[in-house]
């Protein structure tokens, strides 16, 4: 073969591998698929943004019991003079008692309080484990009650586990309540705002992850599949898929932010709460609701 001739082919040779490489590391870059969405929008309610931006939750006892939220406006001015000044997403058990997960700024420990189903409230403090991030973002508890289980802000890819205070016989206001257990998470999830249990083994959690390279979405509702129901004797695994991006519809433009989750045993309704940007954080923010499509 000429010269000019075996120097094209080795052009187009060269050409052609300089594309099967960028495929194959563009292939390995992409980020999971998410499954296919089972869950269908069907309204929204305005979220307040004082009092309905951190968190919600479907009470059952008493009967008729109202939905629960919580926000900036609803923590207790008595608990923030000591310093518990944020509050996440809160969760109750089959029996009424309704669970706010607190933390505070700085020091070694995070906060729990339980209103009883008479009315009554406790206050159950867990002390850090080592390696436990401070933040305390939202509790969900198990179906059977006797377990709740909370998550840590940032990219983790564990669940904590705990007796879930004011229920489980072991827990006392006067003691440490301990981290029992774990889930160990199949894949990683970034700044969970809340999860709920919808059956024994499946819990549906918002994230606010901003940057989509997990599940090639951003702000994802998240299915987790247990391959157990949590107890507290031995740790347990989690199958995480993504299942659709939350809606971001707003006047303003900006960024978004995704906060607590709810499923509502007694409807079948899931519901989300997202906050809207800049200004119309006090005219558009949402609470979501979808059905099982």
């Amino acid at each position: 073969m000429p010269a000019p001739a075996r120097q094209r082919c080795h052009a187009v040779l060269a050409g052609l591998v300089t594309l099967a490489t960028a495929a194959v590391v563009s292939l390995a870059a992409t980020p999971p698929a998410a499954a296919a969405d089972t869950w269908t929008e069907i309204g929204s309610d305005r979220a307040d943004p004082l009092t309905e931006s951190q968190g919600l939750a479907s009470v059952e006892v008493p009967a008729n019991s109202p939905n629960r939220y919580t926000g900036i406006g609803t923590v207790p001015l008595g608990l923030s003079t000591r310093g518990w000044n944020h509050v996440g997403d809160p969760d109750a058990s089959y029996d009424g008692h309704y669970i706010e997960p607190y933390q505070r700024d700085d020091g070694n420990s995070k906060m729990f309080r339980v209103r009883a189903p008479g009315g009554a409230w406790s206050e159950y403090v867990h002390a850090l484990g080592p390696g436990e991030a401070l933040n305390n973002s939202w509790d969900a508890v198990s179906p059977d009650g006797q377990w709740m289980l909370a998550g840590e802000w940032g990219t983790m890819t564990r669940l904590l586990v705990f007796p879930t205070p004011g229920v489980n016989a072991s827990t006392s206001p006067s003691a440490n309540l301990p981290q029992v257990s774990a889930v160990g998470l199949d894949h990683a999830v970034r700044d969970v705002q809340g999860c709920d249990f919808s059956g024994p083994t499946t819990l549906l959690c918002s994230s606010d992850d901003p940057d989509g390279s997990l599940f090639g979405i951003t702000k994802p509702l998240l299915r987790i599949d247990l391959s157990a129901p949590p107890n507290g004797s031995a740790d347990v695994s989690g199958h995480v898929t993504a299942l659709r991006p939350l809606p971001l519809r707003s006047a303003c433009p900006g960024g978004f932010e995704a906060e607590g989750i709810d499923y509502d045993r007694r409807t079948g309704i899931l519901r989300v709460i997202v906050i809207s940007p800049g200004f119309c954080v006090l005219t558009d923010s949402k609470t979501y609701k979808f059905s099982l499509g």
